[in-house]
């Protein structure tokens, strides 16, 4: 029978199930209307327009983001489920004198039981009632329901309720008198000097040399770790090139090898920052088999063509002046996107549907310790030791971020229902590139595992929230430290672009990266221009 959800989400992130779309296989493809309207008054009960005369359900408001729904079946409705119950059975059964398949549903009934019979057409027959009157009574679930049957008489009626989590209704106020300030877009010529420096540094030459080893310099080294006097089986290196100050290894190891020439050896303690002992004290050993000098070459137009397109030292500090100011403008829409949706979720009361960020606390925990702690080998207090911190303030933590999540996909989902927003096949398709980036997936392998993942309409939630959330930082005030205005719409959306629908999405992805490469070199060189 079907039993409450105890289970955890996948672990493609700590996403958010979809309303209407049921996660549960034992429930099918459940099916929300587009609408959401539930009773507003707990405690109350909406009479559903039955489907069929002999089909009658109804819907109790249990609070704002709770309902139980109580359907009652007339028994001639469970023929269809009752047959193919019989069918199931046949298919697996032997009785002497019938052959597979064609025993009849009285001996059926006289040999297993007519209790078992009822049993799996129950089981078949729940999803599609319980869908039904999830659409019909315009409900919008999120997560699995907790179903229970409180009358079943053979030849007489099915009765059961299922109690699940809802969207709650928001109330958006009028959030236009939002005024927020972000730094403004400065560019320094100290910044500048640094880009060069750093293009300087990667054209930087290496001579080996026969002197102590000093800050800056290139040294080839070995490392060998112990932990309680015993040698870590993944505690040995060979062979590594270090830049001296460039603060990539242990701490510690800057000062435990200057001042060594090749062939000499140090020892020193230092905190391990990953493998099957990260975050434990180890000794380390290390030995300099080579000392190589670095030399930065001139900055000059000989430079400059060297290191790019352009012919002069000038136009190459022109072009780092503007790359800079690209970025700085990138962080400060991101900055300003922030704060908007900060002083917006203040202004919004959202009721908290408790089993989802239950849910989405655990997801988010699990993610934690399973994958990127895991990754480091690492074990949750030891990250809570590092992080200098107590198991209640990480959890309280924790549940603060979920539920600011939470809020947060709520509002911006009313928002971009309210807007009417729209999401092109366009849109989508590079959201999946810039996601299989991040992911380290190519698009084609990204794509193949949303479809196969069923999270397409997922990622057209993101999108569809990322533009309700420009919508609104362009309607509010954003205003630099200087005292501007910032104007940060986006002038290369395409008002005209062919929009999609989540279905539509699903049908077409794996198509839409049929092109994926080029979409993704587009959106490279604008992120990158």
């Amino acid at each position: 029978m079907f039993m409450p959800h105890t289970g955890r989400p996948s672990n493609q992130e700590a996403r958010l199930r979809q309303p209407g779309r049921d996660p549960d296989p034992a429930f099918g493809r459940c099916s929300g209307g587009s609408a959401r309207s539930i009773p507003s008054e707990p405690g109350t009960t909406q009479q559903s327009a039955p489907r069929r005369p002999t089909v009658k359900s109804a819907v109790e408001t249990l609070n704002p983001t709770r309902v139980r729904l109580t359907v009652e079946v007339p028994f001639e409705e469970l023929k269809p489920s009752l047959d193919a119950a019989y069918k199931k059975i046949n298919q697996q059964i032997t009785v002497p004198g019938f052959r597979k398949g064609k025993v009849p549903a009285r001996v059926i009934d006289q040999r297993f039981g007519r209790g078992a019979v009822l049993e799996e057409a129950v089981n078949e027959a729940l999803p599609k009632f319980y869908s039904e009157a999830v659409t019909e009574g315009e409900l919008n679930p999120l997560g699995r329901p907790e179903v229970d049957i409180t009358d079943l008489k053979d030849g007489e009626v099915l009765t059961f309720t299922a109690e699940v989590d809802v969207r709650p209704e928001i109330e958006i106020p009028d959030y236009s008198d939002i005024e927020v300030t972000v730094d403004a877009v400065e560019v320094a010529d100290a910044d500048v000097d640094e880009a060069v420096e750093q293009l300087r540094e990667r054209f930087a030459s290496t001579t080996e040399v026969q002197r102590a080893a000093a800050e800056g310099d290139v040294v080839r080294l070995d490392l060998e770790a112990r932990v309680d006097g015993e040698v870590l089986a993944d505690g040995v290196a060979e062979g590594i090139d270090y830049t001296i100050g460039s603060g990539r290894l242990l701490d510690g190891i800057d000062e435990a090898v200057t001042g060594l020439e090749a062939g000499g050896t140090a020892t020193f303690t230092s905190e391990l920052k990953g493998g099957s002992a990260a975050g434990r004290e180890a000794e380390i050993t290390v030995t300099v088999h080579a000392v190589s000098a670095r030399e930065l070459p001139a900055a000059d137009d000989e430079f400059a063509q060297l290191a790019s397109e352009f012919d002069t030292l000038e136009e190459l500090r022109e072009d780092a002046r503007t790359r800079l100011a690209r970025q700085k403008k990138y962080d400060q829409a991101t900055k300003a996107q922030e704060q908007v949706l900060d002083a917006l979720l203040e202004r919004v009361e959202v009721p908290m549907p408790e089993n989802l960020l239950r849910d989405e606390i655990e997801t988010r925990k699990h993610n934690l310790v399973n994958h990127q702690l895991g990754r480091l080998g690492m074990d949750l207090d030891r990250y809570l030791e590092m992080q200098e911190k107590t198991a209640e303030e990480f959890e309280n933590e924790l549940r603060e971020q979920a539920e600011k999540g939470i809020r947060t996909q709520f509002v911006l989902d009313e928002i971009a229902r309210r807007e009417k927003v729209n999401v092109s096949q366009e849109e989508l398709t590079e959201h999946l590139v810039r996601r299989a980036q991040s992911s380290g997936m190519s698009p084609d392998e990204f794509a193949r595992a949303v479809v196969e993942g069923g999270q397409v309409p997922m990622l057209v939630g993101e999108v569809s929230r990322g533009k309700a959330l420009a919508g609104v930082v362009e309607t509010v005030r954003v205003v630099d430290t200087n005292g501007e205005v910032v104007d940060l719409e986006d002038d290369e959306t395409d008002p005209d672009a062919e929009t999609v629908t989540p279905q539509e999405a699903a049908a077409d992805a794996e198509g839409a990266t049929g092109d994926a490469g080029d979409t993704g070199e587009k959106a490279d060189k604008k992120d990158n221009a």
